[in-house]
């Protein structure tokens, strides 16, 4: 399949992805002008924050740091009971992946070709935006058997956060600011906003889950975002979407 250039649809993700749609949405028209943004260590873009990882971070939290990242990370939303489907939404299973979410109807989705240890799927509106849902699939080692093995929620917080803050600098870069944590049912959770110079404010919403596909351990990192203009009209849905999500 040829790959897609999701052009206003904003993801920072791992350079070696390339999107390529979905089978179930292929008939639909993509939108010319979209562009795949990748996650950079070479620090903060002024246009679009890039992250740069604190040095003294150890390799566990580092790798769950990244893989915030692989999605421009997103929710300190708690896990929504099992109920029923919201109206004009559809629930999108991957039995390959084993995890499953609620989006809008009329979303679209795009795979990634990942490198063998990364995966990218994201679900994001027919209209150019930078609003959008994003999942980020990561191999990990033999002794990464939970989300601990990371370290507590909030220390990893406050590292991410850190990690992203420019606000010191002079002149000001991108300002990133904690909003929630909770450690719930296997989850991580966490919901922060990222404000660069110039720019509207971002709303990020990041859910973090380990499980096993039978031969090793994976790191899911699904991610929310909306900007300041697109509160009212897709905060909700986004919201809706993320606290669906369901491993398998």
């Amino acid at each position: 399949m040829a790959p897609i250039s999701l052009n206003s649809h904003s993801f920072l993700s791992l350079p070696t992805f390339s999107l390529s749609s979905s089978p179930l949405r292929q008939g639909q028209k993509r939108n010319k002008n979209s562009s795949f943004i990748c996650c950079s260590n070479n620090g903060v873009d002024h246009q679009n924050p890039r992250v740069s990882l604190v040095e003294e971070c150890g390799s566990r939290r580092k790798l769950l740091f990244q893989a915030v990242c692989a999605t421009f990370a997103f929710p300190a939303l708690a896990l929504a009971a099992e109920t029923q489907l919201p109206e004009d939404f559809r629930v999108y299973t991957d039995n390959v992946n084993k995890f499953k979410i609620n989006i809008p109807q009329d979303w679209q989705v795009g795979n990634g070709a990942g490198d063998g240890v990364r995966s990218l799927t994201a679900f994001y509106p027919p209209e150019a935006s930078s609003s959008n849902v994003s999942l980020a699939i990561t191999s990990l080692g033999a002794d990464f058997t939970r989300l601990e093995s990371f370290g507590k929620v909030d220390a990893f917080a406050e590292t991410l956060i850190g990690g992203l803050d420019r606000s010191w600098q002079r002149p000001p870069g991108v300002a990133a600011k904690l909003i929630d944590t909770k450690a719930s049912n296997g989850f991580y959770y966490i919901e922060y906003t990222l404000k660069s110079p110039g720019e509207s404010r971002r709303h990020l919403f990041s859910v973090l889950g380990v499980a096993n596909n039978g031969t090793y351990n994976r790191l899911y990192t699904l991610t929310g975002q909306f900007v300041d203009e697109d509160e009212e009209k897709l905060g909700p849905k986004i919201k809706k979407a993320v606290s669906s999500f369901r491993l398998m």
